[in-house]
């Protein structure tokens, strides 16, 4: 869907952006990960041309959108900030209402797709419609940012360290609904953050950028055991355990029978997907040893224990070093 050539920008005689080139897949998750610095945000906005390349191509559905009108291009690509970015004197419903107004919506189908939106992210429409920013939480103002990002439909949604400014336990809170969110799994997105675990839990694939360069790119679990360089190698390095953790899954480390188990009731429950670090943190933390595992339809489907996920878990490692 999105095909990045050869992108580079400079401002005045630095080149902050150098040759980057990528593709994005319909409905997939790219995050542009890196320090401060390292040309993944100037990259995002020269997506929807809030920043105008140097040098390189953009195309979107097999078009180059630097031959398009940028204001009509930016009406149909939804794009999330890090501060929020809401209008203090317009309402709730007045801020997600502001691309389709701009593209001529009928009242009535707007009020309808906020309502919707509103109830998709938890917010109850007669409770937030006619609030003002000022009068929600951190929490409550980063999902109107993302139903504003979404009111008018549009195939590509684009992010700038969208929960940067939320306390930590709110911040964890919002990236599960963002992933698990059924409505957002059919959006192409690409997310920038410097957050290593906030890339391991959110992105299919990751781009690392660093001094303006791409420097791999590829599925998290890359990252972790094969990375391309010793500069990669270096920048996951820090918490390289947890980081292995994140990026493994119950259904890689311990066997999975698809008969009913005789289970313990009172044990968490976990789908096949969910990843081992938030299995063990979630059973270290309430002294728990068995742990089921729950299809989606949440059928018990298998049974496992903490420590056989460790064990697991290590053998898993000894295979990918080998």
């Amino acid at each position: 869907m999105i095909e990045i050539r050869k992108l580079s920008k400079r401002f005045g005689a630095d080149w902050v952006v150098k040759d980057v080139s990528f593709s994005v897949a319909e409905g997939e998750t790219l995050v542009l990960l890196g320090t401060s610095g390292s040309g993944k945000t100037t990259t995002l906005k020269m997506l929807n041309r809030l920043v105008e390349p140097s040098a390189g191509e953009i195309w979107i559905k097999g078009q180059n959108i630097l031959t398009q009108n940028p204001v009509q291009l930016r009406r149909t690509i939804g794009y999330v900030i890090q501060n929020f970015g809401l209008f203090p004197h317009f309402t709730v419903a007045q801020n997600i209402a502001i691309v389709p107004k701009l593209l001529g919506w009928r009242r009535s189908n707007i009020t309808r797709r906020t309502c919707e939106l509103l109830e998709m992210l938890n917010l109850p429409p007669q409770d937030f419609l006619t609030k003002y920013p000022h009068e929600l939480s951190g929490g409550q103002k980063q999902r109107i940012g993302i139903a504003r990002a979404l009111a008018a439909n549009p195939p590509i949604i684009l992010l700038d360290e969208p929960f940067g400014a939320l306390d930590p336990i709110t911040r964890h809170q919002i990236q599960q609904e963002f992933k698990n969110l059924p409505y957002l799994k059919t959006k192409t997105k690409i997310l920038v953050t410097h957050d290593i675990m906030e890339a391991l839990a959110l992105g299919n694939r990751i781009a690392l950028m660093d001094k303006g360069e791409l420097l791999q790119i590829g599925e998290p679990a890359t990252f972790v055991f094969a990375p391309k360089n010793e500069v990669v190698r270096s920048f996951f390095q820090n918490q390289h355990f947890q980081f292995a953790l994140k990026t493994l899954t119950l259904q890689e480390v311990v066997s999975i029978s698809m008969q009913n188990a005789d289970y313990q009731p009172n044990s968490p429950a976990f789908s096949p997907e969910t990843d081992l670090l938030t299995v063990l943190e979630t059973t270290s933390q309430n002294r728990l040893n068995a742990i089921l595992i729950q299809n989606a339809a949440g059928e018990i489907i298998g049974q496992t224990t903490h420590n056989a996920i460790l064990n697991g878990f290590y053998q898993k490692l000894q295979h990918l070093k080998g």
